[in-house]
Parts: structure tokens; C-alpha cells; sequence
């Protein structure tokens, strides 16, 4: 068997065999008579390190390389951070499985000199470098006071461009890529849902194979998280119901309990001036059927998961296309295409 994993400078390589080594061990730990080999390759979006993602216009930034490579038969296994997957995966493709959630929360992390402080006690006009529109668009309505300007590259070169120069007064990131790094202890502020809704996928782990490869499929499905499974399909069918992406801010915040699956979904204009964000719940509270047949391999927005209930996939999945369906109602096409079409323009 054969894992690959996207690296080009050696920061980025560092996340990406922090992630795949994670998944390799689980691998292990069930398989400890196969042999699993890393295959290190780099993308699109490893190489363009001086643009916003926004600007660039690529579905497939992070994946298209990986893709062509597990087309050809050169590697089985393709280990990606969940949100940079496309919510339509090319044809032959299946995630095989999503592995249990970390954080999915944003943080801040704060300039030495603003050591102790939080976003609300920052110095009028400081600067919060910050590569997302999601990000940006949510913060800048709940602290007008602050100015925010993009910020490109890896954990590494961003945390280096905080703390050496003095143009960021902080920088947001994703929790979950600062907890693998073990650095957990440069963040100087968790955001809250309240604060800001979290990127579709955010903090979880996926593994994508061949979709007719049997064999994958079965040794992959064990490592699949049945409550981020369904927290996922119902975040990715909410964002492409949407037909979002990184070049419109689209965030998302959900939950299960006791059997319910929780969704908030929102939209908002660049500024974060005009909003739409509503919550929806659904029951996902059906048994796992051991039924063999073709329905096994049904994909949900991507995902196939054998190990978790059909009907309950269906269910979340509906609960995305619902609650997309119910902010287009209201007006969200709208402000996501002046979104769009502002972005583009500058």
C-alpha cells in the first residue's frame, strides 16, 4: 500500500506528514501485517504562496496532482485536510474515510507584544493577517476597530512574518493545524461559533481512494468517525447547495447530540456589513444495517462511510441541501454572487 501526502517547503511538509503518519499508525495499529509506504508530491496550491486562495480560481488547488496520481495507480491512498476537498470529487474518486474531528474552531494568535490581549482589546487600526474570506468578512462586523489584510504561506512562514516583523498585530488560523504542530501553546484565543463559524471540513482529516477499489475501501472505512462523518456530509452539502468555495465566505457550525444532528450555515458580504445565518436540526438516530448490496458504496457529497447508517447519511445530507435551500430563500444567491463579483475585482 502506498500513502501520499502533498509537501513542498519543509514547514508545509512537517503538517502534512504530522497528518499522514496519524492516519498511518491507525492504519497499522489494525494492520500490522501490511507495509505502508509515504510518497511525498506537491500541488497547485503548496506553490502559490504570494496569492490569496481567493484570487486564484482553482477548484482543485490542493488535489488535482494527488488525483492524477492515485488515477495512474502510483499511490492507493490520498490523506488531505477535509476542507480542501471540492464538495464534487472528480469521477472514480471516493473519500474513504473521515477521521475523528480535531478542534474546528479558529485562533488567534497575537504578536509578542500583544502577549495577554484578545481581539476586543486591541489598539484601533491593528492589523490581523488572515488568508480567508470567511474569516475576514465575521470579524470585521464584530470588530469594526480592526483592519485586515491577507497573509499567504505555511504555519511556519506566517507564524515567522508575525513575530519578526511588526505589520500583524495577530493572525488567524486553524486551531486543529497549530494543535498537530504542538504548537497549542501559541494560541492566544479560541473563536467561538459566536465569534465565528468555522470552514466546512475544518479540523478533519480525510482519506480518498479509487472508488471502485474494494479492497482500499474496506481497510480505509475503519478509521471513519460516525459523528464527524455526519456533521461533514451535512456541511458539505450546505456549501455545495451554495455552490461555494473559497472565493465567497460561506461558514458553518455543527453539532450532534442525543440523536440529533445540529447545523448553523451562514453567508456574508465581503465586509461582513449583510448577513444570512440560520440553524436547522434533523434526527440521525437510525441503526447501522449489515446489508451487502450495491447501496454499500453510495457517496454523500463525496463520502463514502460503510460503517455508518444510510439513512442517517441521507438525513444529513438533506439537513445541508435544506438549510442552503432556506438562506437562498431568503437571499443568499445574492449576496454570495456581489461577494464573487467584488472579489474578482480586486
Amino acid at each position: 500500500m502506498c500513502f501520499l501526502y502533498r509537501a513542498l517547503l519543509s514547514a508545509l511538509l512537517q503538517l502534512a506528514r504530522i497528518q499522514t503518519d496519524s492516519v498511518v499508525e491507525m492504519l497499522r495499529e489494525l494492520h500490522p501485517d501490511l507495509h505502508f509506504e509515504i510518497v511525498a508530491m506537491s500541488t497547485t496550491g503548496d506553490k502559490i504562496l504570494d496569492t490569496a486562495l481567493s484570487k486564484i480560481g482553482e477548484k482543485s488547488l490542493f488535489t488535482k496532482e494527488l488525483e492524477n496520481a492515485l488515477e495512474r495507480n502510483e499511490v492507493d491512498l490520498v490523506v488531505h485536510s477535509l476542507k480542501d476537498l471540492p464538495t464534487s470529487l472528480p469521477p472514480g474518486f471516493t473519500i474513504g474515510a473521515v477521521c475523528k474531528r480535531e478542534s474546528p474552531l479558529d485562533a488567534v494568535v497575537f504578536h509578542p507584544k500583544n502577549c495577554g490581549k484578545t481581539l476586543s482589546l486591541l489598539p484601533e487600526k491593528s492589523v490581523i493577517g488572515t488568508s480567508s474570506l470567511r474569516r475576514a468578512a465575521q470579524l470585521k462586523k464584530k470588530f469594526p476597530h480592526l483592519e485586515f489584510r491577507d497573509i499567504r504561506g505555511n504555519l511556519n512562514t506566517r507564524l515567522k512574518k508575525l513575530d519578526e516583523k511588526e505589520e500583524f498585530s495577530a493572525i488567524i488560523l486553524a486551531a486543529a493545524g497549530l494543535k498537530r504542530m504542538g504548537w497549542e501553546n501559541r494560541i492566544g484565543q479560541l473563536l467561538s461559533p459566536e465569534d465565528c463559524l468555522y470552514a466546512v471540513g475544518q479540523g478533519a482529516l480525510a482519506v480518498e481512494v479509487r472508488a471502485k477499489d474494494q479492497e482500499i475501501l474496506n481497510m480505509v472505512s475503519a478509521l471513519h468517525d460516525g459523528e464527524t462523518v455526519l456533521c461533514c456530509i451535512a456541511e458539505r452539502a450546505f456549501m455545495k447547495r451554495l455552490e461555494g468555495g473559497c472565493s465567497v465566505p460561506v461558514a458553518v457550525s455543527s453539532t450532534l447530540k442525543d440523536g440529533q444532528l445540529y447545523l448553523t450555515g451562514a453567508v456574508y458580504s465581503l465586509d461582513g456589513s449583510d448577513s444570512l445565518k440560520e440553524t436547522m436540526q434533523t434526527s440521525v438516530n437510525y441503526p447501522q444495517q449489515n446489508e451487502d448490496g450495491p447501496n454499500d458504496d453510495v457517496q454523500h457529497v463525496g463520502i463514502t462511510a460503510r460503517n455508518v447508517a444510510g439513512q442517517a447519511q441521507e438525513a444529513a445530507e438533506n439537513l445541508g441541501v435544506e438549510l442552503a435551500s432556506l438562506l437562498l430563500s431568503k437571499g443568499a444567491k445574492h449576496i454570495l454572487s456581489v461577494a464573487r463579483q467584488l472579489n474578482d475585482a480586486c
